[in-house]
C-alpha cells in the first residue's frame, strides 16, 4: 500500500538546526534501505503554485500565495504493508522535529494512495 505524507507548518523564523537535518537524512536513508521510502522532497511556498477550481460548471485558476497561515512544506511517498507501518515512519519523522527543533509545530497528513486492493470485488 502506498501512502503520501504531507507536512504542513507555519514558516519558521529560523532555519532548521543542522542536527535535525542530519537526523532527517539518516532516517531517509534508513527508510530507503528498508524499501519503504519511494520519494520525498521539500515544497516551494504556495506563491509558486496555483489552485484550480471547478464550481458551477466553470473552471478557475488562482495563483498563489494562498491565505492559509500554514504551508505544505514537504511530502514523502511510502510503500508499506500496513497503515500502521506508514504511521510509524511518519511518526518517527515528526518526533525528530519535536525533539530537535524547540518550539516547532506542524501537522502531518498521511493519505492512502488508492491501489488495486481498493477495487477488488468482495
Amino acid at each position: 500500500m502506498r501512502y503520501v505524507m504531507l507536512l504542513e507548518a507555519t514558516q519558521p523564523a529560523t532555519p532548521p538546526p543542522a542536527e535535525l537535518m542530519a537526523a532527517i537524512i539518516k532516517l531517509g536513508e534508513e527508510a530507503t534501505a528498508a524499501g519503504v521510502l519511494l520519494d520525498n522532497a521539500g515544497l516551494a511556498p504556495s506563491q509558486a503554485g496555483a489552485k484550480i477550481t471547478v464550481t458551477g460548471g466553470g473552471l478557475s485558476v488562482t495563483d498563489g500565495p494562498f491565505a492559509e497561515t500554514k504551508e505544505m512544506i514537504s511530502y514523502a511517498v511510502y510503500e508499506t504493508r500496513t497503515k500502521e507501518e506508514a504511521v510509524e515512519w511518519a511518526s518517527r519523522f515528526m518526533k525528530l522535529h519535536r525533539d530537535l527543533w524547540a518550539g516547532w509545530e506542524a501537522e502531518c497528513r498521511l493519505l492512502k494512495v488508492m491501489g488495486p486492493e481498493d477495487f477488488q470485488q468482495p
